[in-house]
């Protein structure tokens, strides 16, 4: 009898500790939700630049794009572009205010070479003409995909991902001087991997200053944040071995982010620190990438200050869902004036714009994404 008693009393005990834990997370989720929302704002124009059919080299898609500031306050893009033959090159785009692009290249800026996104012909990959329902990379199945870009010291460095099939996909990084690219001179630096082959590399940005006197390359932000300070970008000594593991991985457990994707446009310094936008999905909404914001703290970027509770752009307009319905892929980011405009691709398809002014997006983050 005291036995059943006993366990009785143990059942009972669990079964309330069990209805306080879940009280306890429905009042912090009730909390979350009622914190006040902060989205970017979309262009009014958006999309900004879609692919030009007549140019065979961009038939497929223009997305995905790197964008940079120069000496002048143009804004410069370098845009994914997936061709006739499933292969993505670079274009260029240039805008006097960031909004209105009237100078776009009529030829690729950027072609992959063997090695570095460009497979040798008894390794092809693929159909040997663009066929979108044969779906890998962003819709293209080989090439320079996704590059981020900063300027340091007058030279614009550009890291992509080296795509030759997923049995290689590895980062790759190249430069050219900020006066050639102004000139339209492609006098691109021959490239160079970072990673090491048989690692599948993703979403590594370059910080726009050095930190403590070296270039640091973010390569990671889970399990944690992780970047490898080098002495030099024109060469390294040795190959970037990241601990981040190949696909989404776990993010905040009742957070949206909840699955994390990786690093958007290259860090931006700030007054709270580095601001860096990122990508991650809700295991409720599996097929929506959406974009998030984290301070980082300036002399030690491993360390996060600030994460948004809520994602500040989601895959919500017409233009998001028409490639690859439900991207939102935000991989530039430039600040003119008091704005933060931040370039993505919407629906691997199409190049946008969303903006805001960057003291409302720090002082929300600041004031409702303190990390604990």
């Amino acid at each position: 009898m005291q036995k059943i008693i006993a366990l009785i009393a143990i059942t009972i005990f669990i079964l309330a500790l069990a209805i306080i834990v879940y009280i306890i997370r429905r009042k912090r989720n009730e909390r979350l939700q009622h914190r006040p929302h902060f989205k970017l704002e979309r262009h009014e124009y958006n999309p900004l630049l879609s692919p030009q059919r007549i140019r065979v080299w961009e038939h497929g898609g223009t997305f995905n794009p790197a964008a940079i500031k120069d000496d002048e306050g143009n804004v410069h893009l370098l845009y994914r572009a997936i061709g006739s033959d499933g292969i993505s090159r670079v274009g260029h785009a240039c805008s006097s205010n960031g909004e209105h692009f009237h100078t776009r290249s009529q030829y690729p800026v950027y072609e992959p070479l063997p090695g570095y996104g460009l497979a040798d012909a008894d390794k092809a990959y693929g159909p040997t003409r663009y066929c979108p329902e044969f779906y890998v990379s962003g819709g293209g199945w080989g090439g320079s995909e996704d590059p981020r870009a900063v300027v340091i010291d007058g030279r614009v460095y550009m890291t992509y991902v080296a795509f030759e099939g997923w049995n290689s996909v590895r980062m790759a990084l190249t430069s050219i001087l900020l006066s050639d690219l102004k000139k339209g001179k492609w006098n691109w630096k021959r490239p160079l991997h970072i990673s090491p082959p048989g690692q599948t590399s993703k979403n590594w940005v370059i910080f726009p200053e050095k930190i403590n006197g070296k270039f640091a390359i973010l390569h990671s932000i889970v399990p944690e944040v992780q970047i490898e300070y080098v002495e030099s970008l024109n060469g390294l000594s040795r190959h970037i071995k990241s601990k981040r593991l190949h696909g989404p991985q776990p993010g905040r457990k009742d957070f949206w982010d909840n699955r994390v994707r990786g690093a958007g446009p290259p860090p931006i310094l700030t007054q709270y620190g580095w601001l860096l936008l990122y990508h991650a999905q809700d295991h409720r909404e599996p097929d929506k990438y959406k974009v998030g914001a984290m301070i980082l703290d300036k002399n030690n970027p491993t360390k996060i200050l600030y994460r948004s509770p809520q994602p500040i752009l989601e895959p919500d307009a017409h233009y998001e869902n028409d490639g690859k319905p439900g991207v939102v892929y935000a991989s530039g980011a430039v600040v003119l004036g008091d704005n933060l405009l931040v370039y993505y691709g919407g629906g691997d398809k199409h190049v946008c714009l969303a903006q805001t002014p960057l003291n409302s997006l720090l002082k929300w983050l600041v004031t409702f994404g303190k990390v604990k």
